[in-house]
């Protein structure tokens, strides 16, 4: 298997006689997967039992380097353990992908997890804030800190057959996919409303009949489609026609793969 996170865009299939379509980098992918999900599960080093992990759900703002944020009181045990051992991960896992959660994206990071310092903490207020709003009713309370984790490593799992170590560099000049913030939207959309010229896609650009087939991601090069074909369950990459940057430049590349599928065009 090869990871292709340093290369300008990979490629995903399932064998050989299957389509190729390019995909974004595993760096890309979690840059804007960890950007598009606003809590995972902080795993700390456990005071009271040494040696073993302790997991905590966790809410999590971003600064501009991409690095996780917390907001957390001392009276918390998972700040107990940070104190005493800075070691940590952030588990983060894809919410809006349906089906077999295994279909989904998901991403540990890995680092020291350590107190902001006083003269960087308007620098992580607001993000963090416009991320978690709710927090804005405790955020001034006197046993409530800024945390950041400054990442180590990063290991990135897309889905069945997709996954490899993606280096901080790597994570820190990656680019969030210009779909994020209206990726779910399309994904319902599909869903709910096409599901019937999602299976004409599949035939048409997959060779295979897709019974049940429903939109698991999308970005700017394709998507990520699950489907029933002869009685077992599949996950898919297609390809748009070109790149696009907007939902509107998404719904007329998807037009015209749907028209093509029908032998309109």
């Amino acid at each position: 298997m090869t990871d292709t996170s340093s290369k300008s865009h990979g490629y995903t299939t399932s064998s050989r006689n299957e389509p190729q379509f390019p995909e974004p980098t595993y760096a890309e992918r979690v840059r804007t997967l960890v950007y598009r999900t606003n809590s995972g599960t902080l795993s700390t080093m456990s005071e009271k039992h040494p040696g073993s992990p302790f997991g905590s759900l966790m809410p999590y703002g971003l600064d501009d380097k991409g690095r996780p944020v917390f907001l957390i009181s001392t009276m918390a045990t998972h700040t107990h353990n940070l104190i005493q051992n800075p070691k940590a991960s952030l588990f983060v896992s894809q919410t809006d992908s349906g089906g077999d959660p295994l279909d989904a994206s998901r991403v540990t990071l890995m680092g020291l997890v350590t107190k902001v310092p006083d003269d960087e903490t308007k620098n992580v207020r607001e993000p963090y804030l416009s991320r978690y709003k709710n927090a804005s009713y405790w955020v001034d309370f006197d046993d409530f800190s800024f945390y950041r984790m400054d990442i180590t490593d990063i290991y990135f799992v897309g889905g069945f057959g997709a996954m490899g170590w993606v280096t901080t560099e790597e994570y820190t000049n990656a680019d969030v996919d210009p779909l994020a913030d209206s990726a779910s939207g399309i994904i319902q959309h599909v869903n709910e409303d096409h599901p019937d010229a999602l299976a004409l896609i599949v035939k048409e650009f997959l060779g295979k009949d897709g019974d049940e087939a429903s939109m698991t991601s999308v970005d700017r090069l394709g998507f990520q489609v699950r489907f029933k074909h002869q009685d077992e369950y599949y996950s898919r990459r297609v390809g748009f026609p070109r790149e696009v940057s907007t939902p509107e430049q998404a719904r007329d590349a998807a037009v015209e793969m749907v028209e093509q599928a029908r032998g309109e065009t």
